[in-house]
């Protein structure tokens, strides 16, 4: 018996794709409500009952899972400087598959403290300084947090002198403290990796036991990671390949939801042209950012007001008065689908809008400065102009008639060409939704997760 089951607990749904791995093929796929309030076991019930309707009864080798349940894995990233070292445990806590709920810099006061603790984070990333750098703050912003009067996990990531008296500090009042190395151990060196994988561990023994995604142990061998990490995971494999099985190269992959638009890249993103220098935080090869204010319908209304009414309209060919109107029905009422043409051109649009924005806001930037010696080209960010490939997923993607229409809202614009976007990328649609599960089988199986990737998700 080949087959492997790979469960995805969502916030709303709970996902699930049966795989034979032997036959690199799909079996089937199907979904249940999420049920972390009462058993978890409810929704996967569900979900396998559904999926057990078409296929028939099977029998799983292996059963992995992630999750991002009940909110997914929420963090706070503490640093010492807002572009510097507060950017890299940013960096860090999203590439870990985190939701970042706040980064705070400098001094933690009183004030901040308590805005912490109401934020009610499931894991506490804090850095600050480089290797021999300055050490002032992150050993205050330790004192303070160990006042916090919440027991939360606390991976301390940062100036490497003065580690052991941070995690000192911090220890004699909270029960999980994990060093690990510096997330900018120099200056404009990243360095996330070793983060990321505390911050995974962490999620794994314990998030999982205080969102009741243990109640499902009696049937998943594994809870693997968050399923933001999943898709990352799941990206870089298709890129760059592994275990003799070539991948593709750079790409983006952009996952659209009802709350957030996740943007992924899988590229360095160096200048593509001559005369342009790098400036700022090194970016991370595999980059992930989430955008809370642009999603199809729990962020509808945020969605609106950083488009604008009259984008969603241009883009659907009608009133921003009637585009607006869309907008506030299908936040009012999160399943409502659309009734007309019009509303499902405003569907569409809405969507476009989210690739667009998500994309100008994860790409790189040119900015031109004017010296005495002449026109100066500065390049902040990812130059991503030359990625050939765009994957598209999530339900306004998979489940619309016209996804490329949608993802056309990340092309280079030659208005904006300061806006590093990719120029002639080929569109590809996840049409069974398979991403996050190919992320969990390409921790056991990554030759066969980059074979079945390349088959099941689709050139539009």
């Amino acid at each position: 018996m080949n087959n492997v089951l790979l469960i995805d607990f969502g916030s709303t749904y709970t996902k699930i794709t049966a795989v034979d791995i032997e036959q690199e093929q799909v079996l089937g796929t199907a979904r249940g409500i999420t049920t972390v309030g009462t058993d978890i076991m409810d929704g996967l019930n569900q979900a396998l009952e559904a999926l057990f309707t078409r296929t028939g009864k099977l029998e799983f080798s292996q059963v992995l899972g992630c999750s991002s349940a009940a909110g997914g894995l929420k963090m706070i990233a503490v640093g010492l400087v807002p572009e510097m070292t507060a950017e890299a445990a940013k960096r860090a806590a999203l590439g870990a598959g985190a939701k970042v709920l706040k980064v705070f810099s400098h001094e933690l006061s009183e004030y901040e403290i308590e805005e912490i603790a109401q934020l009610k984070p499931d894991i506490i990333l804090l850095a600050g300084g480089t290797d021999g750098g300055n050490q002032k703050v992150i050993v205050h912003n330790a004192k303070m947090l160990a006042e916090l009067g919440m027991d939360v996990p606390v991976v301390v990531a940062g100036n490497k002198s003065v580690t052991p008296a941070v995690v000192k500090i911090l220890s004699a009042k909270l029960t999980e403290v994990r060093p690990t190395e510096n997330v900018m151990p120099k200056l404009d060196e990243l360095n996330i990796e070793p983060a990321r994988v505390v911050i995974r561990d962490i999620f794994l023994k314990r998030i999982i036991e205080a969102k009741g995604l243990n109640r499902a142990n009696k049937m998943v061998d594994r809870l693997v990671m968050p399923t933001p990490a999943a898709v990352l995971k799941a990206a870089e494999l298709l890129s760059q390949g592994g275990n003799g099985e070539k991948g593709l190269g750079d790409l983006m992959v952009m996952d659209i939801g009802g709350a957030t638009t996740d943007v992924y890249s899988i590229a360095k993103g160096d200048p593509t042209v001559g005369g342009v220098s790098l400036k700022g935080l090194a970016e991370p090869f595999g980059k992930r950012t989430v955008e809370g204010d642009l999603g199809m319908r729990y962020s509808a209304g945020a969605l609106l007001k950083a488009a604008g009414a009259d984008m969603i309209a241009g883009y659907a060919g009608v009133t921003p008065e009637e585009a607006a109107a869309y907008v506030a029905k299908v936040e009012a009422d999160i399943d409502y689908l659309p009734d007309s043409e019009a509303e499902a051109a405003i569907e569409i649009a809405m969507g476009k809008a989210c690739v667009k924005l998500s994309a100008d806001r994860h790409v790189g930037h040119l900015v031109i400065y004017y010296t005495p010696f002449g026109i100066s080209h500065i390049q902040n960010g990812k130059d991503l102009t030359k990625v050939g490939t765009v994957i598209g997923t999530g339900g306004v993607i998979v489940n619309n008639p016209e996804p490329e229409e949608i993802l056309k809202g990340i092309l280079f614009d030659s208005d904006s060409p300061e806006v590093l976007k990719p120029q002639q990328p080929e569109f590809f649609i996840d049409q069974d939704y398979i991403m996050a599960s190919m992320g969990l089988l390409g921790e056991e199986y990554p030759a066969v997760a980059i074979r079945m990737m390349k088959k099941y998700i689709i050139r539009n």
